[in-house]
């Protein structure tokens, strides 16, 4: 006879941790898998409810967790990207979606003597599993290979933390303390859903405290009358891990963890009341009985199928409510950054593109800022404008400090090659904005400096500075339209139209020098040329980087200076083409 003693704690022990960390890598796996994908989609859904319920639904089978599913929710609705109205339906998707965990961890009870049913008993294919994943890491360099390769080793860990806390409880069964507790909870249903409540809180997850239930199960000591109102416990218990991301988000993403809450609390009080009752009235049979990991997750399932058929229809009211107990301000400030969210960050696939979105909104920013200071040049001073392009500029910087510093913790997390190389380009892009807007402001103390001193340019180079500012205007609409668009076609425009920039620059500098020698020009007006070619050409430059970083993200193993350096080579580019094209559009009399 199996006893349970020190070294049995110590097994449990090892076995839940296997079982929690092989949760964690599977689950990583399917969301680097998915690559983005679940987020984008659920991102992007319509206020329809039904749709909701099914995505919420499909989303958290595949990722093993509703946890991650509603602090997804949170982070989407603490951003602006989804309004409140249309997480509820997802929830209720989400809580059955997460029971499909339970029904895998009950494969451990399939039995059978013929070969064919011994290869579907975890005994048989958890080994397997876990090998084929440690060779797949060992010897793969695909990301994707790697990412099943995770799910596989995962999968298989959690399978034998399982089998090693069913071994380590096996002898409670015979010890009195363990059936005097369990008649405790059986007599005691308020206590058995407290207990569940709190286990799965310390764990923050209720796919991984069923799963323990199920483990413990094997004893065959678990009777339904302990086992249910643990179950009813452990789905309140997994609302914590919402609650503590909306901690420090806005008043909606505290009123969907609010939602979570409800959704549970009130499922939990109506299933039990009007089972409990039925059993009083009844006395179902089948209590007595002990569970088994199967009739687990059955259970599991059915209080959250009853559950969300009878909330479904009060989803309004469900919303209301949250609105109610969760106060907040009739009009919060809305946020420009609040898409960097720090939730995001566990969601690394679907952060990269939340960064695209705002370093589009930054440079949208920017185009703005520079043509208008180009305006400057073109159509005289203007004092009110001068002063929009200096605040805009101090606008620029914040985002560039807010996206620079949420890329570098977005390139510590766990990124596929390609997605890191993303981020790497990203940060190059927003360093180049944000130095465009710096010199929209340097073309501004020139625009100043012409007016205050009075200058007055000989009408010769009047003509040349309207050339190379519609040249500097058309590579700053082409290069942005590039980045708004993720065009290759117009990136690959930009650098033959900046070196047509750099030729109109020299050119220029050239006839200065030949009518100061003649006497037509002043050395004072040379420096003002000067200083407002320069910063045209490094606006040039800069568009430049811009394109090519976009050409990079688009061909991973692309290079900038082997593109830089051969992008002159007609036939495989067109740069010669383009750039006689542009040579004959900026011309200089």
């Amino acid at each position: 006879m199996e006893k349970f003693d020190v070294f049995s704690i110590l097994t449990l022990l090892g076995g839940l941790a296997l079982f929690l960390y092989g949760m964690e890598l599977m689950g990583d796996g399917l969301k680097r898998l998915a690559g983005g994908k679940l987020e984008s989609i659920l991102s992007k859904l319509t206020a329809n409810k039904f749709k909701g319920f099914l995505l919420g639904f499909v989303v958290t089978a595949i990722i093993q967790s509703s946890s991650a599913t509603t602090v997804m929710l949170v982070g989407f609705v603490n951003s602006g990207i989804m309004k409140l109205g249309q997480v509820i339906s997802i929830v209720l998707g989400a809580n059955i979606g997460t029971t499909v965990t339970a029904w895998l961890l009950s494969s451990s009870e399939i039995s059978g003597t013929l070969w064919w049913t011994k290869l579907f008993k975890p005994d048989t294919f958890t080994p397997i599993l876990t090998a084929i994943g440690v060779v797949i890491i060992m010897m793969s360099k695909s990301d994707k290979k790697k990412n099943i390769a995770s799910i596989l080793l995962g999968f298989g860990i959690l399978m034998f933390g399982m089998d090693a806390m069913s071994g380590a409880v096996n002898g409670l069964k015979d010890m009195p303390q363990f059936q005097n507790l369990l008649v405790f909870f059986g007599n005691n249903p308020v206590m058995g859903i407290l207990v569940g409540t709190l286990l799965t809180a310390v764990i923050q997850s209720s796919s991984a405290s069923v799963g323990i239930l199920q483990a413990m199960s094997l004893t065959g000591a678990i009777p339904f009358t302990t086992a249910i109102p643990i179950i009813l416990g452990q789905n309140i218990g997994t609302t914590i891990t919402p609650v503590v991301s909306a901690i420090t988000g806005n008043t909606d993403s505290k009123r969907v963890a609010a939602i979570c809450v409800y959704t549970k609390i009130i499922g939990v009080i109506i299933v039990a009341t009007v089972f409990y009752i039925l059993n009083a009235i009844m006395d179902f049979a089948f209590m007595s009985q002990a569970v088994t990991p199967v009739t687990i997750a059955f259970v599991h399932t059915l209080f959250n199928i009853i559950s969300t058929v009878v909330l479904f229809p009060f989803l309004g009211l469900i919303e209301k409510l949250a609105i109610k107990t969760i106060k907040g301000k009739k009009k919060e400030e809305t946020n420009e950054f609040a898409t960097l969210d720090k939730r995001f960050l566990d969601m690394p696939e679907f952060a990269v593109e939340q960064c695209h979105d705002i370093v589009n909104k930054m440079a949208l920013i920017t185009k703005d800022c520079i043509i208008d200071s180009i305006s400057l040049i073109d159509n005289g001073y203007n004092e009110a404008l001068i002063k929009k392009i200096r605040n805009t500029e101090d606008t620029v910087d914040q985002y560039e400090d807010k996206t620079s510093t949420y890329l570098v913790k977005l390139g510590s997390t766990q990124l596929s090659a390609q997605k890191s190389k993303e981020v790497s380009e990203l940060l190059h892009v927003v360093g180049d904005v944000e130095r465009i807007s710096d010199h929209s402001v340097n073309i501004c103390d020139v625009a100043e400096e012409i007016h205050n001193k009075g200058i007055e340019f000989s009408e010769q180079a009047q003509k040349d500075i309207m050339v190379i500012s519609r040249a500097v205007r058309d590579i700053i609409n082409l290069t942005f339209s590039a980045l708004e668009l993720e065009d290759l076609s117009l990136a690959k425009k930009v650098e033959p139209l900046e070196q047509v920039i750099d030729r109109l620059k020299r050119k220029i500098k050239a006839g200065h020098i030949e009518r100061l020698k003649e006497g037509n020009c002043t050395v004072e007006l040379g420096f003002v040329l000067s200083d407002l070619l320069t910063n045209y050409e490094r606006v040039a430059d800069h568009c430049s980087n811009i394109a090519v970083c976009l050409l990079e993200i688009a061909n991973g193993s692309f290079d900038t200076h082997e593109y830089l350096n051969h992008v002159k080579n007609d036939g495989e580019n067109d740069f010669a083409l383009f750039y006689e094209a542009y040579k004959a559009k900026y011309p200089l009399n």
